[in-house]
């Protein structure tokens, strides 16, 4: 933690991040392939922890035996394989290469209860404050024991250990950092799960992500009585299209008739808890947060639709919880994960002119685990390391939202505009709305691909499909005479109306670019081919999100719509950090539906994890826009 400077403070970074990125390429081209096998010897173990359960363990040392080696321990329930002390795996992306490179001791374990540890899974296992026995076990005491016995007996280390991962295994990371053992130095909590039910993975405002959770728990939730080295085999849905397959689906209980049968337990648990109660607070690792000893560098991706949510609160309540803590925070313009799989030079259609990931393993991540766990110089970092698109450049910042920020209210008004003028009170406001014919039966689709497991790129994807239906409501600013940059969180103000009793409510924020701009791009899906892609007009979505209007007010007690009467639903949007450019506009996109990347709301009010049929609606909705009942965005914008 550090104290606040303005961004005009930082200006002097830039040619230093320019020389970097520069050398970070450079070095990137002169690498010859590396291989594992050749470099570093493979040991299985099965660790015993406290309560006599033992986690197999893989541990990667460097052949060099003149020197000591710090740990880099990352604790999965995907797997730690390839099983077998002769097998090495033929890649492990680009920051996990590079931290072999580093001649570090590379951990892999498979958590409790998933492949061949023992014991018993629990997803996203809650915290134990109050340990009163060895049999009071949770993630924290495992990692601790996972620690304590490698710096005990794995050769030529140097006392010395850095934990993360991303994803499921950052949230493990989140956890290892909790009450962490005295040789944990450093900690990378990556897009780490934090509090499911609110942002994080399957949940958004209490609105359920279908294709993720669905997808994943028929493929990664089935038992397993016994530990085994095979791989879990993705689900088939029989159809390349998820929207088909998902609307043939009809409501949620019908995944367990047609296709679960009851033989996934987490997935009967969700639908058993339809609101915010004990069940997810336990489940909630944010509170815990508390007395971190080690450095933490927690690091997000802008266009995460998984855990973008998690990265952002991580980050936010380390720093609030732990005042003497070092804590930093890295959000690049990436996808789920996509800073440790490749070297992130674009997203779908866009691209941000130079490979981002670079710089970010080259400056941030290496320099970071080197200096706590490897005694290095202290690197050159700041509090926020954090990507800024639109303009395509890194920006360290000394915090994140920095503090010079102004609210400021972007209106919908009449004619399908945005005005930075509040509307004229003179006007009464009763016939001042715009609306649209929801339907259940025919949902405005969240992508325009056929596809059954979600592009990572659809978050930045062209929203033209979606302003071109009759069921979305779009409203365009003028021509920008000056950028415009946003800094942190969007808040939707909604006056709305239905003529149910529940209703979604879907608010995206698009950069419109002029029908003049040219570049080379590629097409999302599709391989870099050199192409000239004219992105005349392109709607590119910033940022987009969800509120379930019946938690419009609580998570945990849901209310009903009085039909047709006007209502507020206010929520916040996640953090963005966005430049607008001259010559372009913004646009405000809404609607009821977003499938099925969020699961269809009856428009009714009803338990929806037990609805039927007969319990789906079409409504009207209506947007108001007058003075009384004047829905705006609040944008974060950067002086």
């Amino acid at each position: 933690m550090t104290h606040a400077k303005p961004i005009a403070v930082l200006t002097r970074y830039a040619h230093l991040i320019a020389l970097l990125v520069v050398l970070s390429a450079l070095r990137s081209a002169a690498q010859e392939p590396f291989s594992i096998a050749e470099h570093y010897t493979k040991h299985e173990y099965m660790i015993p922890m406290r309560d006599g359960v033992k986690l197999f363990t893989a541990v990667y040392t460097p052949k060099e035996t003149t020197l000591t080696y710090p740990f880099i321990l990352t604790r999965t329930p995907y797997s730690s394989s390839p099983y077998g002390e002769n097998q090495f795996p033929p890649s492990v992306g680009t920051q996990g290469e590079r931290l072999f490179r580093e001649g570090y001791i590379v951990v892999v374990q498979d958590v409790r209860g998933r492949y061949m540890s023992e014991g018993e899974f629990v997803n996203v296992r809650p915290y134990i404050a109050v340990k009163k026995s060895t049999r009071d076990i949770d993630e924290t005491t495992d990692t601790y024991d996972t620690v304590d016995w490698l710096v005990k007996n794995v050769p030529r280390n140097n006392g010395r250990v850095g934990i993360m991962g991303i994803s499921y295994p950052g949230f493990y990371t989140s956890m290892g950092t909790i009450d962490a053992h005295p040789a944990v130095k450093a900690t990378s909590p990556q897009a780490p799960v934090s509090k499911w039910m609110d942002g994080d993975d399957f949940f958004h405002n209490g609105a359920f992500l279908l294709p993720h959770a669905f997808n994943f728990y028929a493929w990664f939730g089935k038992p397993r009585p016994k530990p085994k080295s095979t791989m879990d085999i993705p689900f088939n849905h029989g159809t390349p299209d998820e929207y088909k397959f998902f609307l043939e689906l009809g409501p949620l209980p019908n995944a367990n008739r047609k296709y679960l049968k009851d033989s996934v337990a987490f997935w009967n648990e969700m639908m058993q808890h339809g609101t915010w109660d004990s069940f997810w607070e336990a489940h909630n690792i944010l509170p815990h947060l508390r007395n971190i000893k080690p450095a933490t560098l927690v690091v997000g991706g802008w266009f995460d639709s998984e855990n973008l949510f998690g990265a952002l609160n991580t980050y936010s309540s380390i720093e609030k919880q732990n005042l003497n803590n070092r804590n930093m925070l890295v959000m690049g313009p990436w996808s789920h994960g996509q800073w440790g799989s490749d070297w992130g030079d674009s997203l779908g259609h866009i691209q941000w002119g130079f490979k981002t990931g670079l710089f970010y393993v080259d400056s941030i991540i290496v320099p970071f685990f080197n200096y706590h766990l490897k005694g290095g110089s202290e690197p050159k970092l700041a509090e926020a390391m954090v990507f800024e698109t639109g303009r395509n450049v890194w920006r360290l910042l000394e915090s994140w939202p920095p503090i010079n920020v102004t609210s400021t209210n972007v209106y919908l008004t009449k004619s399908d505009r945005l005005s930075f003028e509040p509307p004229d009170k003179s006007r009464t406001g009763e016939s001042e709305y715009d609306e649209y014919l929801s339907v259940p039966a025919k949902p405005v689709p969240y992508t325009a691909e056929i596809t059954h497991w979600y592009n990572p790129a659809f978050p930045v994807e062209d929203q033209r499909f979606a302003a071109r239906r009759p069921d979305v409501l779009v409203y365009q600013s003028d021509v920008l005479a000056e950028d415009l940059t946003l800094a942190g969180p969007i808040t939707a103000s909604l006056f709305v109306s239905t003529s149910g009793t529940d209703s979604d409510w879907i608010v995206k924020l698009i950069d419109v670019f002029p029908d003049s701009v040219t570049s080379t791009n590629r097409f999302l899906g599709a391989g870099y081919d050199e192409r000239t892609l004219r992105l005349k007009g392109y709607q590119m979505m910033v940022r987009g999100d969800v509120m379930r209007g019946k938690f419009r007010n609580s998570l945990s007690k849901a209310e009903p719509f009085v039909p047709n009467k006007v209502t507020k639903v206010e929520f916040v949007l996640n953090d963005v950090f966005h430049t607008f450019k001259k010559g372009h506009r913004l646009m405000v996109q809404i609607q009821s539906s977003w499938f099925p990347m969020i699961d269809r709301n009856p428009q009714k009010f009803v338990d929806i994890y037990n609805a039927t049929e007969s319990d789906f609606q079409k409504a009207t909705q209506r947007v108001y826009r007058s003075a009384p009942w004047s829905s705006h965005l609040k944008l974060p914008v950067l002086k």
